[in-house]
């Protein structure tokens, strides 16, 4: 087999292939703030301009409800937390597996800050002193900015559905069971199949960008190793002839297309 390397950026698991028509609704929107009256404040004019507004008051009520941002559209993060700072939140819902577009908000609108933010992932850092209006308006701007592919609810690549909004992957109508981290390295495999995906690329869809973990300079392609192993064990039980997923020595893996 000839040995394609294409580009690949972990952030972007979810592949370009269905367009999808948002349904003529509010956007949801699901956000984490500490201060009570701005919480209440922020759902009463939000809602009003076309939003519908979920409030959290910090990081471990939200991570708590999980399940409950798989529909959101935007999720906007308290930038100057005192317990739960925004950006550990943002880390700790990758980590969860929640990949919805997020926006800080900010007491303090520092330049230094607002280049953090963007680096890790965020769409954008809005100061709260705006005032809801200009909230309302940059939080539509945001959503617009998220690729077409991001917004897609399914990818089908034969018999492989990906449900992306609640991370679950089904195999000819079965559902795999995959785990969130499970479910991340298929997207990825999926998103480029027929190229072939770097050790550290399918690390870092478990964690993010640059986490460094293992044991030596290359501890981590353990344990991607072991992730696959588990993730073609759960497609063999259902098909025992199962082979899409396949190696690349010291490279990487692939999903394998028709005839490869």
């Amino acid at each position: 087999m000839q040995l394609t390397i294409m580009p690949v950026d972990a952030q972007e698991m979810v592949p370009p292939l269905l367009s999808y028509a948002e349904p003529d609704s509010p956007l949801q929107i699901v956000a984490i703030d500490e201060v009570e009256c701005f919480r209440d404040t922020l759902s009463n004019e939000l809602e009003p301009r076309g939003f519908s507004v979920t409030t959290f008051a910090d990081g471990p009520s939200v991570l708590e409800a999980i399940d409950s941002l798989a529909a959101a559209d935007l999720i906007v993060l308290d930038w100057d937390h005192s317990s739960s700072p925004g950006l550990t939140l943002l880390h700790q819902l990758r980590r969860a597996g929640v990949a919805a577009p997020i926006v800080f908000l900010t007491r303090r609108s520092i330049a230094s800050n607002e280049c953090v933010a963007l680096e890790n992932g965020a769409i954008d850092f809005i100061d709260k002193s705006r005032g809801y209006a200009i909230l309302a308006f940059r939080l539509k701007i945001a959503r617009q900015k998220v690729p077409t592919a991001q917004r897609d609810k399914t990818f089908t690549l034969g018999e492989l559905k990906l449900k992306t909004q609640v991370s679950r992957a089904f195999w000819a109508g079965t559902d795999l069971d995959l785990t969130v981290g499970e479910f991340k390295i298929v997207a990825l495999l999926a998103a480029n199949a027929g190229h072939h995906v770097t050790y550290r690329a399918l690390y870092d869809v478990l964690h993010y960008r640059g986490f460094v973990a293992g044991c030596g300079e290359s501890g981590y392609k353990t344990n991607v190793r072991s992730a696959i192993r588990r993730i073609r064990r759960k497609f063999e039980a259902l098909d025992p002839h199962f082979d899409r997923i396949q190696n690349y020595t010291a490279f990487g893996y692939i999903w394998a297309l028709d005839g490869e």
